[in-house]
């Protein structure tokens, strides 16, 4: 049985600003993100229904690794204990994502939450055109500005979302933005 779930709404269609757009769509993703998890079961969120293998949890975490090693890691520069906590043993970057047994959604959420609220005051303290302050393996010439940096999470959070609308749907049957 196919179920629609309203989506969140999207920055207003007025809107110029593109700090506000940045922001308000990384919130529109995060909190779809977040809607799509809602509901299902922990064997559900712990369990790939892909050749890939990857899970809604692992997802989950992935993304919240994303924004750190992104902006606190590479833009501020900061020494982020495990850059990749999201990874396999050792936190190897090319290591396949992993949630240990006993990290329940609960906590994932809340440090997603965290996470996105440190992103936001990054975001809010920095000028768009500022660069990158940390060497990061993507780039040995120059440093990303700001609002390069904030243009590849969204895209990173549209295809990753994306692929959890699919995975929801095998799962239970629920589809929507």
């Amino acid at each position: 049985m196919v179920t629609f779930v309203e989506p969140p709404a999207e920055p207003p269609v007025h809107l110029t600003d593109t700090r506000a757009l940045l922001n308000g769509y990384l919130d529109y993703y995060r909190d779809a993100l977040l809607r799509k998890l809602d509901g299902l079961a922990d064997e559900q969120l712990r369990t790939s229904l892909l050749p890939s293998g990857w899970t809604p949890l692992e997802l989950l975490k992935h993304l919240t690794y994303v924004e750190i090693r992104w902006l606190q890691r590479g833009f501020l520069g900061d020494d982020v204990p495990e850059p990749f906590g999201d990874r396999g043993p050792g936190g190897r970057p090319e290591g396949a994502w992993r949630v240990l047994p006993d990290e329940t959604l609960d906590d994932l959420r809340t440090a997603f939450l965290s996470t996105a609220e440190t992103s936001r005051g990054i975001i809010a303290a920095a000028a768009l055109d500022d660069l990158q302050r940390a060497h990061f393996d993507h780039f040995s010439d120059e440093p990303p500005s700001l609002a390069w940096i904030l243009f590849h999470l969204l895209q990173e959070y549209a295809r990753h979302v994306g692929q959890l609308d699919v995975v929801r749907e095998l799962a239970d049957g629920v589809i929507g933005e």
